[in-house]
C-alpha cells in the first residue's frame, strides 16, 4: 500500500500494527499514543519554562498547553500529530540542556535521533530545524554548539530525505489542499500576537538563553515556513506544524509567571493563587469548545455516517457513482451498507487492479452504465468542501445526472453527501 498512497505515515502505521498487535485494535488503542505524547509534550514545555523562567512559568506553561484547543483536538486523533509534537518537545528540551552548559555528546545524539523520528512521522516536521537554528543565533551560541547542532541536523535531515524524494511521487494525496489565501492567515497571525505579548514581558540580555529566545522561534519560524512553502504548492494545514504550540505555550507560560512575581511583593498571599485562578477561568471559559471537539459533529470528513444515509436511501436495482472516486472509499469501509448497488463506473476492484480503490472504466463507458440505471446515487463532498471536478471521468459523471436524472432526495453529513438522482422519462 505504502508505495502508492500514504508513504509520509509509514513509520506510523508500523508503529500502531505493533500497538494493535498488543492491545488489539480498538478506540483506546488508536487514540491512547496521541494522548500519551501530548502529556510528554506538556512535560517539556513545563520543564523548559521551570528551567528558564521559574517554576510559575513552567507550571502555567504546561497548562496552557494542554488547554490549546489545537492540543485538545489532535491528542484525540488517531494520526502521527501529537507523537510529532512529542518529539519536538524532546529535541527543545535537549537543545536547552545543551545551551545550558549541561550537554554530553549523548545529548546531541539523542537530538539527532529525534528530529530524525519526527522527519520520518511526517517530514514537514523538520521546520522545526530552522527554529532551532534562530535560537542559536539569538544566544549567540559557542562555535563548538553551532557545529555539533550542524552536524546533528544533517543527519536527521540525511535519514529522511529518501521519505522526502519518494514521497513526491505521492504528491497526488495532497491535491485537495486549497491555494492559500489572506483569509487562512488569519489564525496565524492572532498565534504569534499572542506569542509577541508574551514575549514582551520576557526581557533577557542580549545573547541569554530565556523563553522568549526559544518560545519566538519555535512558534514563529515553522508557521511563517510553511506559509513559504504553501506559496509554491498548496501545503497550508495547522497540523503539519503543531508542534509549534509548544512555543506559543511557553510564552504563555512566562507572561502568567511573570505576573505571579510581579504581584508578589504587593500581594504576596494572592499571587500564589494566580495561575490556578486564570487556567480555572480558562477551563471553564473553553470547556464549550473542548466537549465540542469530542463531538462525532467536529469530524468534517465521516464516511461511516454517509454510508448509513446510503442504506437507508438505497433501493433494489440502484447504482452508486462516486465524485471523486476518491470517495469510494465510503464504500470500502463499509461494504455492507452498500451492498446490491451497483458500483457503475468502477471496471476493476481494489483486490484485481492490485491498487487502494480500484480503477475505473472509461468515460463512455460509464456514460453507458449510467443511463442502464433508472436510479443512481451520488456519494460526493459537501459544496463548502468541494473541489471543482477536474478528471474527465468525473466531468462525464456530473454531466449525466445533470441532463438525464433528477434529484429525488438529498442528504448532507459531516463533510460527505448523499444525493438520490432518478432517469427522467
Amino acid at each position: 500500500m505504502l508505495g502508492q498512497v500514504d508513504v509520509v505515515h509509514g513509520l506510523y502505521y508500523l508503529l500502531m500494527h505493533g500497538v494493535f498487535e498488543c492491545f488489539g485494535a480498538g478506540t483506546t488503542a488508536l487514540r491512547l499514543p496521541s494522548v500519551l505524547a501530548m502529556a510528554v509534550a506538556a512535560a517539556c514545555v513545563t520543564v523548559i519554562g521551570q528551567r528558564l523562567a521559574g517554576v510559575w512559568a513552567g507550571l502555567a506553561g504546561g497548562l496552557a498547553f494542554g488547554l490549546l484547543p489545537a492540543v485538545q483536538f489532535y491528542l484525540q486523533e488517531g494520526r502521527p500529530y501529537a507523537l510529532i509534537t512529542a518529539g519536538a518537545g524532546i529535541a527543545t528540551l535537549l537543545l536547552v540542556t545543551v545551551l545550558e552548559g549541561r550537554g554530553r555528546a549523548v545529548h546531541w545524539v539523542a537530538y539527532g535521533a529525534t528530529l530524525a523520528a519526527c522527519g520520518l512521522l511526517n517530514w514537514l516536521s523538520l521546520l522545526i530545524l530552522p527554529a532551532h537554528l534562530a535560537t542559536l543565533l539569538r544566544v549567540r551560541a559557542r562555535r563548538r554548539t553551532r557545529t555539533c547542532w550542524a552536524v546533528a541536523a544533517t543527519v536527521a535531515v540525511a535519514a529522511v530525505l529518501p521519505l522526502i524524494l519518494f514521497s513526491r511521487r505521492q504528491a497526488a494525496q495532497v491535491s485537495w489542499i486549497p491555494p492559500l489565501t489572506w483569509h487562512m492567515l488569519i489564525g496565524p497571525a492572532i498565534l504569534l500576537a499572542i506569542g509577541g505579548l508574551g514575549a514582551l514581558l520576557d526581557r533577557p540580555h542580549a545573547g541569554r538563553l530565556s523563553v522568549a529566545a526559544v518560545g519566538v522561534p519555535l512558534l514563529a519560524v515553522p508557521q511563517l515556513g510553511l506559509i513559504g512553502v504553501s506559496l509554491v504548492r498548496p501545503l497550508f494545514l495547522d497540523r503539519y506544524v503543531l508542534f509549534s504550540m509548544l512555543g506559543l505555550a511557553l510564552l504563555i507560560g512566562t507572561a502568567l509567571g511573570t505576573a505571579v512575581r510581579a504581584a508578589g511583593p504587593r500581594f504576596p498571599r494572592a499571587a500564589p493563587w494566580l495561575v490556578p485562578l486564570v487556567v480555572t477561568v480558562a477551563v471553564v471559559a473553553l470547556l464549550p469548545q473542548s466537549l465540542a471537539k469530542r463531538a462525532p459533529s467536529s469530524r468534517v470528513d465521516d464516511v461511516l455516517a454517509v454510508a448509513a444515509d446510503v442504506r437507508r436511501l438505497k433501493q433494489d436495482g440502484d447504482a452508486v457513482v462516486f465524485i471523486p472516486a476518491a470517495r469510494r472509499d465510503t464504500a470500502l469501509v463499509s461494504p455492507y451498507h452498500f451492498a446490491g448497488l451497483t458500483d457503475v463506473a468502477l471496471a476493476e476492484d481494489p483486490m484485481a487492479s492490485g491498487t487502494l480503490k480500484g480503477e475505473e472504466a472509461g468515460p463512455d463507458r460509464i456514460r453507458s452504465a449510467m443511463l442502464a440505471h433508472r436510479r443512481i446515487l451520488l456519494v460526493t463532498d459537501v459544496p463548502a468542501v468541494a473541489r471543482p471536478v477536474s478528471a474527465e471521468r468525473d466531468r462525464t459523471k456530473t454531466a449525466v445526472l445533470k441532463e438525464h436524472f433528477r434529484v429525488v432526495a438529498d442528504v448532507q453529513v459531516r463533510g460527505r453527501r448523499v444525493t438520490a438522482y432518478e432517469q427522467r422519462l
